[in-house]
């Protein structure tokens, strides 16, 4: 049984990990653009969500 939720979880972790690093590149590109307008708000709005895809990026690697 342990198997299969260790290959339940890796299935995930490969469908996922894709999208992901693709959400965070669009962060990043969020976050530069905010700190070119010099947009506060919208800076910790990004830092927030990329700390968070972060976090996931951590857990599904591990």
């Amino acid at each position: 049984m342990k198997q299969v939720v260790r290959v339940l979880k890796k299935n995930e972790a490969e469908k996922r990990l894709p999208v992901l690093k693709l959400e965070i590149d669009y962060e990043l590109a969020t976050l530069y653009d905010a700190m070119m307008a010099n947009d506060e708000a919208q800076i910790r709005k990004s830092k927030l969500i990329l700390e968070q895809f972060r976090q996931e990026l951590l857990r599904l690697q591990a």
